[in-house]
C-alpha cells in the first residue's frame, strides 16, 4: 500500500508539474547553457494600422547550431483588442526552459526581460486598443505619422538597462509574476500567427542570425531599441524585418503523408494537397510579378525616398496577408489528414 500511495504521489506531483509548465506554454527541452545577451538593433518602421510590434527573441536549434535570433518584426493583431505577450527564458532548477509568447486581452509575464520598444519588463508601454483601433505610443514605436494618425505620446520611464534575455538561473533576472500576470496567463490566449512562425522558421535556417555570428561580429545593428526613433530608421536593417516580397518567402514545410486509415481518401487528399501548392505558387507569382511592375513604374517615375518607402510598406502588407492566407490553407488540409477514429464494438 505504501508503494502504491508513493507512486499515486509521484504521478500527482508530475501532473502539477505539466500542467505548470502548459499554463506558461513552456516548451519541452531544457539547455544547460543560458542565452547570450539581447543584440541591439533599430526598429523597422510600421506597415500600417493594426500592426503591432512582436520584439526579437533568441530561440534554440541543436547542439550543432546552437541559438538564433528571432528578429523582431510587425505584425498583425490576431483579432481587435489582442496584444503580444513576448516568449522568455526561464531557469526550470536544472536548465532554461524558453516559455512560448501568445496574444491574448492582456500582456502577461514575460520574465521581466527588457526588450525594448514599450517591453521593458513589465507591461507594454508601446500602445493601447481604443474603439476598434490600435493607438500607437510614438515616444518608443517608429510610426510615420503621414499614414498613421491613431497616434499618442507619452514618455516612458524605465531602469532596466541591463540586457540579459532569461529569468532566474545564474545572473538572470530576479522576477516572479505578479497575481495580475498570474490571472492573465488564464485568460483566452492564441497562439503564435502563421506569419510568426515562417519568420522564426527563416530565422532557424539563416545562418547569419546564430548567436555565434551577431556576436562575432555579424548582423550588426546600431541604436539600443529603447532609443529609436523614426528619423532613425534605415533601409538596410533588413534583417529586423519581416518578409517583404513573395520571392523572399521561406521555403514551404513538407506535406505529412496521408494516413487516414483510408487509401482512396489518402490518394484524394494527397492530389488536393499539390494542387493547393499548385494554386499558391501561382498566387506567388502572381503577386510578385504585379509588385516588380509597380517597382519598374516607380523607378521611371524617380519617385523620391519617402514614395518608395510607401511602396515597400504596401507590398510587405499584401505579401503578409497572402503568407497568412496560404498558412491557414496548409492548416485546414493538415487538419484533414489524421487517422481514422477507431470503431467501438
Amino acid at each position: 500500500m505504501r508503494i502504491l500511495s508513493s507512486i499515486r504521489s509521484s504521478l500527482f506531483a508530475l501532473a502539477l508539474l505539466v500542467l505548470s509548465a502548459a499554463a506558461y506554454g513552456q516548451i519541452g527541452i531544457s539547455i544547460s547553457l543560458a542565452p547570450p545577451e539581447l543584440p541591439t538593433y533599430e526598429q523597422p518602421l510600421c506597415p500600417g494600422d493594426g500592426y503591432i510590434w512582436t520584439p526579437g527573441y533568441w530561440a534554440y536549434a541543436d547542439a550543432e547550431t546552437g541559438y538564433y535570433w528571432v528578429p523582431g518584426a510587425w505584425v498583425m493583431a490576431p483579432e481587435p483588442g489582442f496584444l503580444w505577450t513576448p516568449g522568455y527564458w526561464g531557469w526550470g532548477g536544472n536548465g532554461y526552459a524558453f516559455n512560448e509568447g501568445y496574444w491574448g486581452l492582456h500582456v502577461g509575464f514575460y520574465g521581466g526581460v527588457s526588450y525594448g520598444y514599450g517591453y521593458f519588463g513589465d507591461g507594454y508601454e508601446g500602445g493601447r486598443w481604443q474603439d476598434g483601433h490600435f493607438y500607437y505610443n510614438r515616444s518608443v514605436n517608429n510610426v510615420n505619422i503621414t499614414n498613421i494618425h491613431n497616434v499618442y505620446n507619452t514618455t516612458v520611464i524605465h531602469n532596466n538597462e541591463n540586457r540579459v534575455s532569461y529569468n532566474g538561473g545564474r545572473g538572470g533576472i530576479d522576477r516572479r509574476p505578479t497575481a495580475q500576470e498570474e490571472s492573465f496567463s488564464k485568460e483566452r490566449r492564441i497562439q503564435p500567427v502563421a506569419a510568426q512562425n515562417e519568420h522564426a522558421h527563416s530565422a532557424r535556417t539563416n545562418p547569419e542570425q546564430r548567436a555565434s555570428v551577431i556576436h562575432g561580429g555579424g548582423a550588426a545593428t546600431a541604436a539600443r531599441p529603447e532609443n529609436a526613433r523614426p528619423e532613425n530608421a534605415r533601409p538596410e536593417n533588413a534583417e529586423t524585418r519581416p518578409v517583404v516580397h513573395p520571392k523572399n518567402l521561406p521555403a514551404r514545410q513538407p506535406f505529412a503523408a496521408p494516413n487516414t486509415g483510408n487509401a482512396a481518401r489518402d490518394q484524394k487528399l494527397q492530389q488536393q494537397h499539390t494542387q493547393l501548392i499548385a494554386r499558391q505558387d501561382q498566387e506567388r507569382q502572381q503577386l510578385q510579378q504585379k509588385q516588380d511592375q509597380e517597382h519598374q513604374r516607380q523607378a521611371s517615375q524617380k519617385t523620391d525616398e519617402a514614395g518608395n518607402q510607401r511602396l515597400e510598406q504596401q507590398h510587405q502588407q499584401q505579401t503578409q496577408k497572402l503568407q497568412q492566407k496560404h498558412m491557414q490553407q496548409e492548416q485546414k488540409m493538415q487538419g484533414k489528414v489524421q487517422p481514422a477514429s477507431p470503431k467501438h464494438t
